[in-house]
C-alpha cells in the first residue's frame, strides 16, 4: 500500500522548531509522513532536530530542493557545474539529516530560468554527469535523487516524461530516478496514463496536485486517469501532497503564488480523504 505524505511547504519553507505542531497535527489527521523543503543556508542542526521528531513519532520523511542560476547543472561554466554538485551533496547531506530517503525536487536545472533557446543535447549531457557524480554520493547516503519535470512557465530543460527519461539515460546512475507531479503533467502532458507509462522505470516518488495548487479534488485535474495510471503500472511509493499558500511570503513570491486556493488545514484534511478514496477505487 502506498504511503501518503504532506508537504510542509503549505506554511514554511524554512525547517524549524516552529514546524513541529504542525507535524502533530498532520500526524493526528492520518498521515504516514511529511515533506519539507532543503534550503541553501538553513542550519543543520534544524534538520536533525526535525528529523528526530518526525521519527519520534512514527512518520516518514521526504524531501525536496532546488537549484538557482549560480548553481546549475547545465550551466555553460565548468566551474558553475561544480558549484551545483557541491549544493547537491549538501541537500543530500541535509536529507540524510533529516532520516529521508527520497531528495526529490528540479535540480537537474535552475529553477525559473530561461535561456532564449529550447533544450540543448550538450545541457542534458552537463546535467547527466552532475547527477551521475551526486548519484554517487547519494548512494552513501541510501538517498534516491527523484528529478522533477516541471511546467514550461518554470523550467525549459525538462517539461515532459520523456524529456526527463532521456535525461536520466545520461545521468545512468541507480540512485538517481524521476518523480511525477500531476499539476505540471496537467499543464505539459497529452495523456497521464502514457506519461506514467514512459517514466515508469524509474518512478520513485509522486506528487499529488491540484490544478490551482489547492486541495486535491477539488479543481479539474484528471483524477481517475492519474490514479489509474499509477496503478496500471504498480507504483508502490510515496503519494505526497505538495500545495502552496502564502503562509510564508519570500517562498510564495519566488514561485509565483499570490493568492491563497484552500486554507492548508482544509488541503491536508480533505486531500488525505480524497487520494484514500480514489486509491480505493483503482486499488492502489
Amino acid at each position: 500500500m502506498n504511503k501518503i505524505g504532506f508537504n510542509v511547504l503549505a506554511w514554511s519553507a524554512v525547517v524549524s522548531d516552529d514546524l513541529f505542531p504542525i507535524v502533530d497535527r498532520l500526524k493526528e489527521i492520518g498521515y504516514d509522513g511529511v515533506e519539507c523543503f532543503v534550503g541553501a543556508a538553513d542550519d543543520p542542526a534544524a534538520y536533525q532536530r526535525f528529523g528526530k521528531h518526525v521519527s519520534d513519532l512514527g512518520l516518514g520523511m521526504t524531501a525536496v530542493t532546488v537549484v538557482g542560476p549560480d548553481t546549475s547543472p547545465i550551466n555553460e561554466s565548468a566551474a558553475v557545474r561544480a558549484s551545483a554538485l557541491d549544493r547537491i551533496k549538501w541537500s543530500i547531506d541535509r536529507t540524510h539529516d533529516l532520516g529521508s530517503r527520497v531528495l526529490c525536487g528540479p535540480f537537474h536545472s535552475a529553477h525559473a530560468f530561461f535561456a532564449q533557446h529550447p533544450p540543448l543535447e550538450d545541457e542534458y549531457k552537463w546535467a547527466g554527469e552532475v547527477l551521475h557524480a551526486a548519484g554517487e554520493h547519494a548512494a552513501q547516503a541510501n538517498v534516491v535523487l527523484a528529478l522533477e519535470a516541471l511546467n514550461r512557465f518554470e523550467c525549459y530543460l525538462c517539461n515532459t516524461m520523456e524529456q526527463l527519461t532521456h535525461l536520466i539515460r545520461y545521468a545512468d546512475h541507480p540512485q538517481v530516478r524521476a518523480m511525477f507531479d500531476t499539476h505540471h503533467a496537467n499543464i505539459e502532458e497529452k495523456n497521464y496514463q502514457k506519461a506514467l507509462s514512459t517514466i515508469a522505470p524509474v518512478l520513485a516518488h509522486v506528487h499529488i496536485s491540484e490544478n490551482d495548487r489547492g486541495t486535491p479534488g477539488d479543481g479539474h485535474i484528471p483524477w481517475d486517469d492519474a490514479f489509474g495510471g499509477l496503478a496500471a503500472i504498480n507504483y508502490r511509493g510515496w503519494l505526497t501532497i505538495e500545495a502552496f499558500s502564502r503562509n510564508d511570503p519570500d517562498f510564495a513570491n519566488s514561485i509565483g503564488v499570490w493568492r491563497e486556493y484552500n486554507d492548508p488545514w482544509h488541503i491536508a484534511e480533505n486531500g488525505l480523504s480524497f487520494i484514500r478514496q480514489m486509491s480505493a477505487r483503482h486499488g492502489l
